[in-house]
């Protein structure tokens, strides 16, 4: 196969795409072969019911990964993430998940994720400088 090496200067949505969905069918075919990952998501609404912000992830091989989460700042403070949490934790119980991780740069939302069980596994000092980057898992009861 021919081939060439190149810096994209603007990376776009396409480029991702190929470079998942390659990955993807590998490790579906090659690493984890019969394991299926589906997306989660719970979202929050407006009274329009337009998309405000919500929580992203996945859940397959066993796991809930939480891959984003956004409360607008008129809603925080008001346990809307611990209730975005709590729906994606019982989804992903009912896919048979046993455990969930998620990452953040934030030192707020880590001591919230504490607080609703998870527990730090890893920490990435000074990215970005200064600040670290966390990683959190919990283990999902029945």
């Amino acid at each position: 196969m021919n081939h060439r090496i190149m810096l994209v200067e603007r990376p776009d949505d396409r480029l991702r795409a190929v470079i998942i969905e390659g990955l993807r069918n590998f490790n579906a075919t090659e690493l984890v072969p019969g394991h299926e990952v589906e997306p989660l998501a719970v979202a929050i609404r407006d009274q329009d019911g337009s998309a405000i912000g919500g929580l992203w992830g996945r859940t397959g091989m066993g796991w809930l990964t939480i891959e984003l989460i956004f409360v607008p700042e008129a809603l925080r403070g008001q346990r809307v993430a611990s209730r975005l949490m709590t729906v994606a934790e019982a989804e992903a119980r009912r896919r048979d998940c046993h455990s969930a991780w998620l990452e953040t740069l934030n030192p707020r939302a880590s001591t919230l994720y504490e607080r609703l069980g998870f527990t730090r596994f890893a920490e990435l000092p000074d990215f970005p400088a200064g600040n670290s980057r966390i990683f959190l898992r919990k283990t999902l009861s029945a």
